[in-house]
């Protein structure tokens, strides 16, 4: 506790000085003052010059910062990220007025002449040069909120899942300011004739031509992200998405090293998680069994390292070679690592191309003996507080009740095993069609585990079926199919390790910057220095720029490749013991109908209603409930979560408590 005490002091202490570095960037202090001091004590012969590019009653108050607000183009946002989200934009506000007020002071007919210059063509070079300088502090955070198993948006409270809507954010006023910044000096170029400019490619300094690339390869990127085009064509977003590798590249090369050093920590933490993703998704993992729904859905059961744990509602992305060896779909996590000690499962709904072939191919009469299953993750959030309400009412549409029945799963552990007083549930939930409902069967895991005395209400409704429409033929059951392992798939795994992962992990990204310094270190002071002897005059930009992201990239790669094998090795005795559990022997593969009318599911199904034909009436359900502390949890359609956060944040009910719950289906 107390190095996770001082590790928290330090990553506060770092992130304070970065808000002072960025508040006064833009004024005279900072270019007089510091910035002459930071020079000379950062000039060494073994690092170059640092040439930075510059120019002139409690509770209940929490509660209430953490309402649900729905703000156009942000979507649901609570006080606390509405305010965050302003003063941020005050802070670029800030920078961009105190740069233009004091360098257009200095722009007089007279110094505009001296250049060949009107008097607004001055200020346009000048504005769109602070444009670019101030979109580079949104760059700083842009990948932050990206890197999945960071342990900055753990400390924070936050998951992968939730923080994309921050990156989303960051990345529209990224390009806002790029964009601006490009266009003006376009129309400077041209209203002075030097149309050339767009083609330059200096040996030192700025490189016209590298941003241009930096942009259009972010312009391309950004158009793909608008709603319309990422749902309409899912892939060409995801395949476009990848041209952040080019974007940064040339962002490098178009700035110089030193001042795209401001943005570096984010980019680098992405690096370091994205290649650990890489390892990780090297393994195939073990399948054990599949249940096939009726609704053209299916739940997939792998095997797991016991230390593996993780919160309700986490989520992990899938990759099956046999569908697509490129495509990485993410889906909510369905078990409870507490309850399934050895197993994960994931609920995959046949509603694209990609879950639709892997549907059939699992559901078909004659499935395969095995199948190769890409794991990353799981990534959630740190720990879930679930029990601190009385009552915990779960809305959901359609796929959305995923995540709820991981959470109910964690639940049942909790009454079960530690025989702990959990809170109530209320589950309303809404499906299109009667065969949906067979999903709520799986609120059960496989292994049939017994429904304790847990208080669960269960409000199903159909809403395009009516009651009489109903076909009178028994309903369907559930099958299992369970495959065949190769021996050389491995149960699920920590990337680096299930005990003291955030230490290791720290270690890692300490190793890889050590390694870049060192080795960056040499390469100046015997191959940079002799030639460039820190004029900035001689030695490439571009070939410094690129040295630099070359030997982040090598250290990265050392680093991480060593702490995973030591924790691969550290976990192959679990692995093994794993491995050898009892698998069925019958045959290969086989298909056994699962009989839905045990004494659990007997008991789940009397706490189930269905209603055909309606909606539920969500302002009754939640306005009745007198407790004094009611949970609301809601995922699903973007309607829905706006119709029951317009419901919690109206103010005629203090003991509802929203929380917008992020799934994958």
């Amino acid at each position: 506790m107390a190095i996770r005490a001082a590790i928290a002091a330090l990553a506060l202490a770092v992130f304070g000085g970065y808000l002072v570095l960025l508040v006064g960037m833009p004024t005279k202090a900072y270019k007089v003052t510091w910035l002459p001091v930071l020079r000379a004590k950062t000039t060494t012969t073994y690092f170059g010059t640092n040439q930075v590019m510059s120019s002139g009653d409690g509770e209940n108050r929490l509660e209430i910062w953490k309402r649900p607000m729905i703000i156009k183009g942000l979507g649901i946002v609570s006080r606390i990220e509405l305010a965050f989200f302003l003063m941020f934009i005050a802070l670029l506000v800030w920078n961009l007025a105190t740069y233009f007020h004091n360098d257009f002071a200095r722009i007089t007919p007279k110094s505009a002449a001296l250049d060949g210059e009107k008097v607004w063509e001055a200020k346009l070079d000048m504005a769109a040069l602070r444009l670019g300088l101030v979109g580079n502090i949104a760059l700083t955070f842009l990948f932050f909120p990206v890197t999945r198993g960071s342990s900055v948006l753990q400390f924070l409270g936050l998951t992968s899942e939730a923080s994309v809507k921050y990156h989303i954010w960051l990345g529209h006023i990224v390009m806002t300011f790029f964009t601006a910044h490009g266009l003006s000096y376009i129309i400077f170029w041209v209203s002075t004739h030097q149309l050339a400019q767009m083609v330059e490619w200096k040996n030192t300094g700025v490189s016209n031509l590298a941003g241009e690339i930096s942009l259009v390869a972010g312009l391309f990127l950004w158009v793909t992200t608008y709603p319309r085009i990422r749902r309409r064509m899912f892939e060409l977003f995801f395949y476009t998405h990848h041209l952040y590798i080019l974007f940064v590249f040339f962002f490098v090369l178009h700035v110089g090293i030193s001042y795209a050093s401001i943005m570096l920590p984010g980019f680098f933490l992405f690096i370091v998680d994205r290649y650990l993703r890489f390892l990780q998704s090297r393994r195939h993992v073990r399948l054990l069994s599949a249940r096939v729904l009726p609704c053209h859905t299916v739940e997939l059961n792998f095997s797991k390292n016991k230390g593996l744990n993780y919160s309700p509602t986490s989520i992990m992305f899938v990759n099956v070679p046999s569908i697509s060896k490129l495509q990485w779909h993410p889906f909510t996590i369905s078990s409870s690592s507490s309850l399934e000690s050895d197993t994960i499962s994931v609920i995959i709904k046949g509603e694209g191309k990609w879950t639709s072939k892997l549907n059939d191919l699992v559901a078909s009469p004659s499935p395969p003996q095995r199948l190769d299953v890409s794991i990353e993750g799981p990534y959630g959030p740190a720990s879930t507080d679930f029990q601190r309400h009385d009552l915990l009412v779960m809305v959901s549409g359609g796929s959305g009740v995923t995540p709820f029945i991981s959470i109910i799963r964690d639940l049942i552990h909790t009454a079960e095993t530690l025989k702990n007083q959990t809170p109530q549930i209320l589950l309303i939930t809404a499906f299109k069609n009667s065969t949906d409902l067979t999903i709520l069967d799986l609120i059960l895991p496989i292994s049939g585990a017994p429904l304790p005395n847990l208080n669960l209400q269960i409000e199903a409704y159909v809403t395009r079926e009516k009651q009489q429409e109903q076909p009178q033929q028994e309903k369907k059951s559930a099958r299992t199919v369970w495959f065949k392992p190769s021996p050389a798939d491995a149960p699920l795994a920590a990337t680096l390790g299930n005990d003291n992962k955030w230490l290791w992990l720290g270690a890692v990204i300490a190793g890889s910057f050590i390694i870049y310094l060192v080795s960056i270190g040499i390469l100046t002071r015997y191959y940079i220095y002799p030639i460039d002897q820190n004029t900035n005059a001689i030695f490439s930009s571009a070939a410094r720029g690129a040295l630099h992201a070359l030997f982040i990239c090598g250290a990265v790669v050392v680093a991480a490749t060593a702490g995973f094998v030591w924790s691969k090795e550290r976990g192959a005795k679990e692995t093994t013991q794993i491995q050898n559990m009892a698998t069925p022997t019958a045959s290969p593969c086989y298909v056994a109908g699962r009989e839905m009318e045990s004494l659990p599911q007997q008991s789940l199904a009397e706490s189930i209603n269905v209603y055909y034909g309606e909606r539920p009436d969500l302002k009754r359900y939640l306005f009745e409930r007198k407790e004094s502390s009611v949970g609301v949890l809601v995922c699903g359609p973007k309607k829905l979560r706006h119709q029951v956060a317009n419901i919690c944040s109206s103010g005629l009910a203090e003991n509802l408590h929203f929380e917008s719950i992020s799934f994958s289906w």
